[in-house]
């Protein structure tokens, strides 16, 4: 026990906000839930979902030593207003995790910070470490952990924190005391289902990707569907619609770490400038954040998907330029916006 405290004392030392430790076999429906989840679809063209389901639906089965789950949360909170960008029909809204460094860097070097001083303490011990980069649900697992519950936007809740916290995980062969998993608590309120502009939440608890935005906008390859397009408004770069309209958000902690804070230029971008980013010009903007992984193509394609929706014929001429551009991809959005502007 007095392990476990001196740890959590020392995590949170180290930036983190909360930690909690489960079972690697703490969620023994995760295999049937994810086989339901690549059974429906919903995971779209995220082809390593079916094909490492294994791994992720059964912690055990990606690392059989692990006998402790230790779950790590960091907060993020913006400090600005997320939705205020919305109504800006010439800027571009970008998800808050992405307005700055790129979080998988910035939390895993932490996390390794924290696993050093665990094996320190322990020299026989193992350690992985993993920041969304593997096939680990985090989300279910920090659950399990206690820091929160699944929302209705399937995403996590906490009543300390709100939902806007990235998760880490540290395995380890150390048996470490478990945490009590928290019960939910979103009862009757439907704020973040009623949010979505796409309606990706088939039903309460249940999402499917090939509608949401963060997905169309980051992991979808190629054109999106027509009908959804209409429907992404300004977004061009993942979505925070059902993040913010939870209530819970009234507790939630402010951020620690100012690698997280939103650079200026990149809270409500001009989509015009956006636009005419070549190869370079993407690489150097977006050089650390997690925006640079899509590549040019698919950000600009996004970004003429929110210029079609701006109502703002002065963007035509910005789309037209780029109805013959070598990706087609991105020559089929300047068209599809150029006739969207009239």
């Amino acid at each position: 026990m007095s392990l476990k405290a001196d740890l959590r004392a020392f995590a949170l030392e180290a930036g983190f906000s909360e930690m909690g430790v489960c079972r690697p076999d703490a969620v023994p429906q995760l295999p049937e839930r994810l086989a339901a989840f690549v059974q429906a679809g919903y995971h779209g063209q995220m082809g390593w979902m079916a094909e490492r389901m294994a791994w992720r639906g059964d912690p055990t089965a990606l690392w059989p030593e692990c006998k402790s789950v230790i779950m790590l949360a960091e907060v993020y909170t913006p400090a600005h207003d997320p939705l205020a960008v919305l109504e800006q029909a010439d800027r571009g809204a970008i998800s808050v995790y992405a307005q700055n460094r790129d979080y998988h860097d910035v939390a895993k070097k932490r996390l390794k910070k924290v696993g050093r001083w665990l094996i320190e303490q322990v020299p026989e011990a193992k350690i992985k470490v993993f920041v969304d980069t593997a096939p680990v649900m985090e989300k279910p697992l920090a659950a399990a952990a206690g820091l929160g519950w699944q929302g209705k936007h399937t995403n996590l809740l906490s009543r300390d924190l709100g939902n806007w916290f990235f998760l880490g995980a540290i395995f380890t062969t150390i048996e470490l005391e478990t945490d009590p998993a928290q019960a939910e608590h979103c009862g009757s309120c439907r704020a973040c289902l009623d949010a979505c502009p796409t309606d990706a939440f088939p039903a309460p608890f249940q999402l499917d990707a090939r509608r949401c935005i963060s997905y169309l906008t980051i992991e979808h390859k190629g054109p999106v569907d027509l009908e959804l397009r209409a429907k992404m408004g300004n977004h061009i770069y993942g979505c925070d619609d059902c993040l913010a309209a939870c209530p819970w958000n009234k507790f939630a902690a402010d951020a620690r770490e100012m690698k997280y804070a939103a650079r200026p230029d990149l809270v409500a971008p001009k989509l015009a400038e956006l636009a005419a980013l070549d190869d370079a010009g993407f690489r150097a903007l977006f050089s650390g954040s997690p925006i640079k992984r899509i590549g040019r193509n698919r950000f600009v394609r996004n970004v003429l998907y929110a210029i079609g929706n701006s109502g703002d014929a002065t963007l035509r001429a910005v789309a037209q330029g780029l109805c013959d551009d070598r990706d087609e991809t991105v020559a089929d959005a300047a068209r599809w916006a150029v006739g969207r502007l009239g």
